[in-house]
């Protein structure tokens, strides 16, 4: 429980060891689109890795940046996203910048990379590669 949160409560008269419930999530907070999935796995084949590591850190024009890793393990805390071969894990600080994101592949005229369609996003550079919350 958040420490204000906590004071808040103890301040209007609950007990201090008042904890909420958290709800289990049925589904992924983090989808991968079917063309995703598809190269994730084929990347994952051909390098023989067993995981894709998508992490969110700081950087680029506006802020923060995406990042694309082959990790072979997964952290106990990280959530792991599963779809017709691929396997992504995400770290939990990242998810807070992603929660409710789908991770697409596009390939275009200009090139082919990943897309991640965050709809926590307020700004993007012009390029395309760094985001603002």
């Amino acid at each position: 429980m958040f420490p204000l949160y906590r004071a808040r409560k103890q301040a209007h008269g609950e007990p201090a060891g008042t904890r909420l419930a958290i709800p289990k999530m049925t589904e992924p907070s983090i989808t991968l689109s079917e063309r995703a999935a598809r190269r994730i796995a084929q990347i994952l084949k051909a390098e023989h890795a067993p995981l894709m590591r998508v992490s969110v850190e700081g950087g680029g024009c506006s802020g923060f940046q995406y990042r694309f890793d082959l990790v072979q393990d997964q952290a106990p805390d990280d959530l792991m996203i599963e779809r017709d071969g691929a396997r992504v894990v995400v770290d939990p600080v990242s998810l807070g910048f992603v929660l409710g994101s789908e991770i697409d592949f596009v390939d275009e005229l200009i090139g082919a990379q990943f897309k991640i369609n965050n709809p926590n996003v307020t700004a993007a550079c012009g390029c395309g590669t760094s985001f603002a919350i």
